[in-house]
């Protein structure tokens, strides 16, 4: 036995004695006023017309959950007091962990917002220097939180001793390093030495007496020597800390309690800025800014006073830290379009951080939109969740699937206490000994950069960094033996300074292709409702923009109201919202918004079609899309039994949804206008024999319970479906994950199931020339699924218009094709391009991705023959030895415990096809089925108009709009082949100048015009934009 052994337990000792004794006297304020109720100001409180109530603190409570109270005292400080520092406590006697559901307060002194009050920060420093007698107006707006229903309010005035204070923090700063050092290491010992010194220079018998008193300032001295110099000045590990709070736009708590925990958060972080000269802090997202703005304008002069000192760093790149795995890529462009330039115009500062700490994973086209937005930098922790596999790298080049290559770092900061063989991080990291030599341990890029970033304070709600990190902070820029060396620096200044180090270092490594999690691969599916609404309203906002341009000359372009609807779609793809995985009021919300949303653009966009169709009897039809197409087009009103274009004649169908027909040579962003006429009888290609038909396409057998038992393709001759398996079979699958329920499906899930045949009717409701429709109607456990199977005489898709009445809970529906096809991969849609992932289980990087997010659409290929999956509103996918199975819904019950009980409406498609699905075309088909033709009444037979137009056809011309600053229309297309193109742009409206653009409309390159064309290269999978003026 040695005494050295025992050292740190004696320090720690006497550190918890000296913390007890820093809290010199308390005076207990119990006599308060309460009101229910959520105002913003004192001034609102006292407009309401309910009276204040008595609320004695000793006896009272205040109940909850999810309730909002204003408290009111007015105070005398003590003469005890009087010279002294003021601090005023609050607590509620609830301690547990989890500062965003518990109760939290905004506290006005004098009318004045000066800090939040949460479970992290329940001092307030009122006065430095009291004056005995002075009175204070305090009070608290409080929200009960949602964990509990009731509580104390216990607030007293005490007087904290700055030295007795101080020499806590000199000592116990270098104690927390010592669980991280090697134990019989010399740094550990010599820390062990001097701080033994100062225990024996510390004189306790007598607290605050003259001794007493004499012996801290003793103490205090010698460990500024011995410690904070001698062995201080090292800085062989760098850890820059840069203050942070992560707060979730949604999750437990709706975007309305967000506005609130915003100002909380940002008020206590002002707070400790003016008491701590060196702190610098950042955070992302402008909408949480724009909530601030709107609520208390004066913090957010104060924010902007900060940022205009260098010390709050408005970062991060997007409007809010959205989902990168359902967001579609036009999305993605306007969140930093409107991220960036919010940050620009209200601080002058142009980011170049994509901070995405949390977000359930990475696209592999966000490289290319990064930098085509002005990104040079890429920071995340969530990799580090992974279920299966490590992250092998921790700062790398990220190269997207166009070649783009993105600096990118991930913190490493651990849990305090967390064993270094856990490989998990976080982004709320504590500024704290042990938590930052975990972090330095857990890097794996130490051969090249000895500088970790730590972003740190608590988040949620939590109120950010705390005094306590700020303190140790202090210590620590002293640079201890033994410990990383901290500074307090901008994520700018590191990944700068980063960039630098390691530019031409060639063992820095590089990552290709998305940056898939393994983990939450529920949340492409939970929550279905959602989904659809925001696919729905991402391309509806797409189809007014070109609409509007369209109209321009008669109408004006609606740039208010749609920078309004692009705002609330950017808000609701948050990384909490969008994936499914928030409160079930969240959702009642947004179903409100969705549905407002998309009454604005219907009504907007009609009002426009109007306008565009030309004078005549006929029936103009609008084809959004960047492909000439041939379609089925629904026609509400239309009772003529065909239509011309003036050349050929094309068969109606009287339906009970309207009339449809087959309509061919739409022109791409255009219109054509038909004719209603009345014609002979057509001949119908669609032969139904029982339970099989034959279309010039296919000849599809079924069985009695509705499953497709053969899909013979007659234009290939090829039998479709694996011998002895059903397509379109629903499964029922058990989803009881291990954690997370509403964001996680797990590896086991396949374990348990029950196939879907319960069929109550099957019938061909529709048998005429331009489609037949079988209807099924099945049933399962207690839900109703109902589809209508659409064959077409012209068109080879098979639709599969889908009702679901879902009533269950922690259960997956999948819908199963089995498609008879060799190979070992499948292709995946993504943002502006696709990704092929591999479909065996050869290595347990392949087997984490039983789940996998595609957009639109999926397809299988060999040789010469392939099939595609395509959807409408669905994201999840999993396809293993040639069987492809699409996500319906999940119905989790964790945040919600109704997710997903309700009706869903969906379609998706297959489309069988000979060679690739380059060769098919399958992108064509899949923006066809996402964005059904417009019809509207006026037109005369063949009159057509195209607007833009692009020659190659795997050039995928998508997005035209008004210029941001309203010079001219912006053209933004992309190449979805893989393949290096030189093609033709046409355009049909008078050019002055073209203008190469980067994302953010920034000029780069003027283009030659030839009359209404202009000629350009696009790199594989590369995204172009133009300015037409």
């Amino acid at each position: 036995m040695r005494t050295i052994d025992f050292l740190d337990k004696r320090v720690t000792g006497i550190c918890n004695e000296l913390k007890k004794l820093s809290v010199k006297q308390k005076f207990e304020t119990s006599d308060w006023l309460i009101k229910p109720g959520n105002f913003l100001r004192p001034e609102d409180a006292d407009a309401d017309p309910a009276p204040f109530e008595p609320f004695d603190s000793r006896t009272m409570h205040w109940y909850g959950p999810d309730k909002h109270y204003w408290f009111r005292a007015d105070v005398a400080v003590p003469q005890e007091m009087d010279g002294k520092p003021l601090w005023m406590h609050v607590c509620t006697q609830i301690d547990e962990w989890d500062d965003a559901k518990n109760p939290q307060f905004l506290l006005f002194v004098d009318g004045k917002v000066t800090q939040g009050v949460d479970m992290n920060h329940r001092d307030i420093l009122l006065d430095r220097c009291a004056k005995g007698g002075q009175k204070y107006r305090l009070e608290l707006q409080s929200y009960t939180g949602i964990l509990h229903t009731e509580f104390n309010l216990i607030v007293d005035l005490r007087e904290i001793d700055p030295e007795i204070e101080g020499l806590y923090y000199d000592m116990v700063v270098p104690l927390e390093a010592f669980p991280r050092l090697e134990e019989d290491g010399k740094a550990r010992r010599d820390l062990e030495n001097v701080l033994n010194e100062a225990v024996n220079l510390i004189d306790l018998r007598t607290p605050y007496n003259e001794s007493f008193y004499q012996s801290i300032a003793a103490a205090r001295r010698y460990l500024a020597k011995a410690l904070y110099t001698d062995l201080a000045g090292h800085e062989e590990v760098i850890a820059s800390c840069i203050g942070h709070t992560h707060i979730d736009v949604a999750w437990w708590w709706t975007v309305a309690q967000t506005r609130e925990k915003v100002c909380r958060s940002f008020a206590t972080v002002l707070k400790l800025m003016d008491e701590y000269p060196n702190y610098k802090f950042m955070s992302s997202q402008p909408q949480l800014y724009y909530f601030l703005k709107q609520r208390y304008p004066e913090l957010y002069e104060q924010i902007k006073q900060r940022v205009a000192e260098g010390r709050w760093e408005p970062e991060g790149g997007m409007w809010v830290e959205a989902d990168c795995n359902l967001t579609s890529g036009e999305s993605l462009v306007r969140q930093f379009l409107y991220g960036k330039r919010f940050f620009k115009e209200e601080f002058g500062v142009d980011n170049r951080i994509l901070w995405l700490p949390d977000v359930f994973g990475y696209s592999g086209a966000l490289p290319q939109i990064m930098a085509k937005c002005g990104i040079d930098y890429f920071m995340t922790t969530k990799l580090a969740w992974n279920q299966f596999n490590k992250m092998p790298y921790d700062t790398f080049k990220w190269r997207g699937i166009d070649g783009t290559e993105i600096l990118t770092h991930l913190v490493t900061t651990l849990g305090v206490g967390q064993s270094e063989n856990d490989f998990f991080t976080t982004y709320n990291g504590i500024l704290h000994p042990d938590a930052l030599i975990g972090g330095w341990h857990r890097y794996q890029q130490k051969d090249i950069n000895n500088d970790i970033l730590i972003s740190y304070g608590y988040g949620d709600g939590g109120g950010g960094p705390t005094r306590a990190m700020l303190e140790t902070s202090t210590r620590m820029e002293k640079g201890i033996e033994g410990l990383p060396k901290v500074r307090q620096a901008f994520a700018r200044t590191y990944f700068d300074e980063l960039a630098e180090r390691v530019k031409d270092n060639r063992r820095l490594p590089t990552w290709e292709g998305e940056l898939y999690f393994e983990y939450h691969r529920g949340t492409y599916t939970s929550m279905a409702r959602n989904k659809r609404g925001n696919r729905k309203t991402e391309l509806g906002l797409m189809d007014l923009e070109l609409l509007s341009v369209l109209a321009a000359p008669q109408l004006p372009y609606p740039a208010e109201a749609l920078d309004s609807l692009w705002k609330n779609t950017l808000l609701n793809q948050f990384h909490d919202i969008l994936p499914g995985t928030a409160i079930h009021e969240v959702y009642e919300q947004t179903k409100k918004e969705y549905d407002a949303m998309a009454e604005t653009i219907s009504a907007l966009s009609a009002d426009r079609m109007q306008v565009l169709a030309p004078q005549g009897e006929g029936i103009t039809v609008f084809n959004t899309t960047g492909k000439t197409r041939s379609d089925i087009v629904v026609l509400e009103n239309c009772t003529a039994n065909a239509l011309s274009d003036g050349k050929n004649t094309y068969p109606v169908q009287q339906t009970e949804s309207g009339a449809v027909a087959f309509l061919p040579d739409l022109p791409p962003k255009g219109y054509k206008c038909f004719a209603p006429v009345e014609a002979g009888s057509f001949e119908n290609p669609l032969h139904i024999a029982g339970s099989t038909i034959t279309t010039p396409f296919y000849t599809v057998e079924f069985d009695e319970n509705g499953l497709i038992t053969r899909l013979y393709d007659r234009k290939n001759d090829r039998e479709t479906v694996q011998p002895g398996k059903y397509a379109n079979l629903m499964r029922m699958y058990e989803d009881k994950p291990m954690h997370y329920d509403n964001w996680d499906i797990d590896c086991y899930y396949t374990e348990k199931f029950w196939d879907v045949t319960d069929v109550q009717r099957m019938e061909w409701t529709e048998r005429g020339s331009v489609r037949a429709t079988l209807e099924i109607e099945r049933t399962v456990s207690r839900s109703v699924i109902c589809q209508k199977i659409h064959f077409y005489a012209a068109c080879p898709r098979i639709d599969f218009e889908t009702t679901v009445d879902w009533k269950e809970h922690q259960h997956l529906l999948k819908a199963h094709f089995p498609m008879d096809v060799h190979t070992d991969e499948a292709t995946f849609e993504i943002q502006f391009g696709n990704v092929t992932r591999k479909t065996h289980q050869n290595t347990s990087w392949d087997q984490a991705r039983f789940e996998s997010c595609g957009q639109k659409w999926i397809d299988v290929s060999e040789g010469h023959y392939g099939i595609s999956l395509l959807n409408d509103c669905k994201y999840g996918h999993s396809v293993h030895n040639g069987e492809m199975a699409l996500t319906l819904i999940k119905s989790g019950t964790e945040p919600n415990p109704v997710a997903d009980q309700e009706m869903h409406v969906f379609t998706y498609a297959l489309y069988p096809h000979a060679e690739t699905w380059r060769s098919a075309e399958t992108v064509a088909q899949a923006y066809f089925l996402n964005q059904p033709v417009r019809a509207t009444a006026g037109g005369t037979a063949g009159e057509a108009y195209s607007l833009v137009s692009v020659d190659a056809k795997n050039v995928i011309l998508e997005t035209v709009k008004q210029a941001e600053d309203g010079d001219g229309v912006i053209v933004r297309l992309y190449e979805c082949e893989n393949a290096r193109t030189t093609t033709k742009l046409h355009w049909n409206r008078p050019i002055a100048s073209v203008t190469e653009c980067d994302l953010q409309e920034n000029a780069l390159t003027d283009v030659p015009v030839e009359g209404g064309t202009f000629k350009f290269t696009i790199k594989p999978y590369e995204i172009k934009t133009f300015r037409i003026r």
